[in-house]
């Protein structure tokens, strides 16, 4: 069902990357993994490389999850916006193409949630 707007919302958005101070947003979503119900929000500087935001960012942020300590990043199968992505962990964010509110999606081969639940 379409929906229209009964007044013209061109605003501001609060939420655009010079608001950040130098940082971008970066989402990031581990399916199958729904002991974390939605993607985290990560406030990262773009010149970070890859495997550091894997090691010192996301690793800690999911080391809760019990298939944490068998996830082998580095290897997963990576998506970014959506588009097949193989990373390169040296290279920074920003030079692999993650920029402000970019979404990555990592799968990891044989880890599906608590005893395989998806959760």
């Amino acid at each position: 069902m379409s929906v229209k707007a009964k007044y013209d919302y061109t605003f501001e958005p609060k939420d655009k990357v010079d608001n950040f101070h130098g940082m971008q947003l970066l989402y990031v979503c581990w399916p199958n993994h729904l002991l974390f119900c939605a993607p985290f929000a990560f406030l990262v500087p773009p010149e970070m490389p890859f495997g550091d935001f894997v090691e010192t960012i996301l690793s800690p942020a999911v080391a809760a999850h019990p298939d944490a300590a068998k996830a082998d990043f580095a290897n997963a199968q990576w998506t970014l916006n959506d588009a097949p992505f193989s990373p390169d962990m040296s290279a920074s964010l920003s030079e692999s193409g993650i920029d402000h509110k970019s979404i990555l999606t990592v799968r990891t081969e044989g880890l599906n949630g608590i005893d395989g639940s998806a959760s």
